[in-house]
């Protein structure tokens, strides 16, 4: 299976860098993971929102789209989950 290239909209980059580094280092790691398998077991595809999917990483919720065709991994949104879905 080959990689997938990750890739951040600039508002989700900015939403990365606001989070404690803690948070930080917790998100990246998982984000990283995508690269080797962009729907891992625990994230669910976002009803009604064409290619979006959510992964959890604790209180937060990281909103990506895959493009498989391009095996690419787009990283959306990085909120806490009250502000994740708005």
């Amino acid at each position: 299976m080959s990689k997938y290239s990750v890739v951040f909209t600039r508002s989700a980059r900015k939403e990365l860098e606001h989070l404690p580094e803690a948070i930080q280092t917790r998100v990246v790691s998982q984000i990283e993971q995508l690269s080797s398998d962009p729907r891992p077991t625990g994230v669910r595809k976002l009803v009604g929102s064409g290619p979006l999917w959510r992964l959890r990483v604790g209180e937060y919720r990281v909103i990506y789209a895959v493009h498989d065709e391009r095996k690419l991994v787009d990283i959306i949104c990085i909120r806490h989950r009250k502000d994740a879905y708005r």
